[in-house]
């Protein structure tokens, strides 16, 4: 059966919606509305009325319509009889974000087994449980916490609900925004690798992150992710890379890690791109939406800190890029037109003397040479009017990377031009110079 269920829903049933601002019911609920969702929502409560001006039901089977989507946050116990009672309404998919069942061992492995068994015999889908639900941004549909509604380029899958809401709060507070994201939980049903298959075809999805902590089927893992990086960027986090933390995995959802080295191994073999950490799947992501794709490893930087320039060599270096020499018309071009001071190598140091117009002279020039792929523009100062000089040359279509630190307020104002102008800003060159590494290491087999 589709997924769509889950992300283009004509009917939402929220069962055990709260009256309590605070409860999980009562906030999902909140989200859903707040979110936008066009389409029919059905509290569903045996002891209230009405919910934030929702008429509320008793139970599924009295909602007077069909239902596409259950969303239920009732004790652990109860969630095998609330499937049973969707399955009897019809309901095509449901997400379980009530916890209480694999992960905590015992009579919570009975439980979810009966879960699965009641909705397989149904023919509902499931995501969770023990998750943090479901967004899908461009549907309203803020089936979970917290509430996200800015639309864009990003899709995440993840077993970690922190980390799915981290990338999804970061990507709003940038103005980027985010097209789908689910958290998987215990992956009772709906796992990694089906929906990984469903995105690879979504078209208001340009590149998906994963956290991952196992796969179900590895064999089926790679075939889809082949099939997906040959469309669109995938990164992936994979938790439990050491043996510490393969038993933490154990006690989050019970799911096998594997030895790191097959997944590392799996994942260059797939063309997946491996992220160190939170952070760094983040940068990968916006780079990947926002930034125009390099040529080539050749790399020049451009910066007003000497300390700065020197780190970022040393990430570029390090990350596998090529920092190359500056053309000589290109330093012939530059001494006429930059004072004295500025030393004409890469990193093309400007100084402490900066200023947003000898940047421009400096990304004039260096746009127009052909042996130079990418350019890293780090803005160590506070430089009015620096966002209107980017932004005119990262329009040529050159990979120009900005980074900006040490600006105050002047940078903060400076950062959110760009931003509004969908150019990604990064706050560290081994940030930067690791997304543009990635993406030379990217090579879609058809068309992004």
């Amino acid at each position: 059966m589709s997924l769509k269920n889950f992300f283009e829903p004509g009917s939402v049933a929220v069962i055990g919606a709260s009256r309590e601002p605070g409860k999980l019911g009562h906030e999902i609920l909140r989200n859903i509305v707040e979110a936008g969702f066009r389409g029919k929502l059905y509290p569903i409560n045996p002891k209230a009325d009405e919910i934030l001006g929702l008429k509320c039901h008793p139970s599924i089977k009295d909602v007077p319509e069909n239902v596409d989507l259950a969303v239920v946050t009732v004790p652990a116990r109860f969630v095998p009889g609330v499937i049973s009672d969707c399955g009897e309404k019809g309901v095509g998919a449901a997400i379980v974000i009530s916890g209480g069942f694999k992960e905590t061992g015992g009579a919570g492995m009975e439980l979810e087994r009966q879960l699965v068994e009641v909705a397989q015999g149904a023919g509902i889908r499931v995501v969770g449980p023990n998750c943090q639900g479901v967004n899908s941004a461009y549907a309203g549909l803020c089936a979970s916490w917290p509430l996200i509604r800015a639309k864009g380029p990003i899709s995440v899958i993840s077993q970690s609900g922190t980390i799915l809401a981290a990338l999804g709060c970061w990507a709003e507070d940038e103005g980027i925004g985010v097209s789908k994201l689910v958290a998987l939980g215990n992956k009772s049903d709906v796992d990694e690798t089906e929906l990984l298959e469903y995105l690879t075809d979504d078209a208001t999805t340009k590149v998906i992150a994963l956290y991952i902590e196992g796969v179900r089927d590895g064999r089926k893992f790679m075939e889809v992710a082949r099939t997906a990086v040959g469309k669109k960027p995938v990164a992936v986090l994979k938790g439990g890379r050491t043996a510490k933390g393969a038993e933490a995995v154990l006690s989050h959802t019970r799911s096998l890690t594997g030895t790191d080295a097959v997944f590392d191994a799996a994942f260059k073999q797939a063309g997946i791109i491996r992220a160190a950490g939170v952070e760094e799947l983040y940068d990968l992501c916006k780079g990947f939406a926002l930034l125009p794709p390099p040529d080539g490893k050749n790399i020049v930087i451009i910066t007003s800190s000497g300390g700065c320039g020197i780190l970022a060599t040393d990430a570029c270096e390090e990350a596998g890029l090529n920092v190359v020499e500056l053309p000589a018309w290109v330093k012939d071009a530059l001494k006429e037109k930059l004072p004295p001071e500025c030393i004409l190598r890469n990193p093309l140091d400007l100084t402490g003397s900066a200023t947003s117009q000898m940047y421009d002279e400096a990304l004039a020039a260096l746009g127009a040479a052909e042996g130079v792929h990418s350019i890293l523009v780090i803005v160590g100062d506070p430089m009015p009017g620096i966002a209107e000089v980017i932004t005119k040359h990262f329009k040529q279509g050159k990979t120009l990377v900005p980074v900006m630190l040490g600006g105050g307020e002047i940078e903060a104002v400076e950062r959110a031009k760009l931003r509004s102008n969908g150019i990604p800003v990064y706050q560290s060159q081994t940030r930067a110079a690791r997304v543009v590494a990635a993406m030379v290491r990217y090579r879609p087999t058809s068309g992004l």
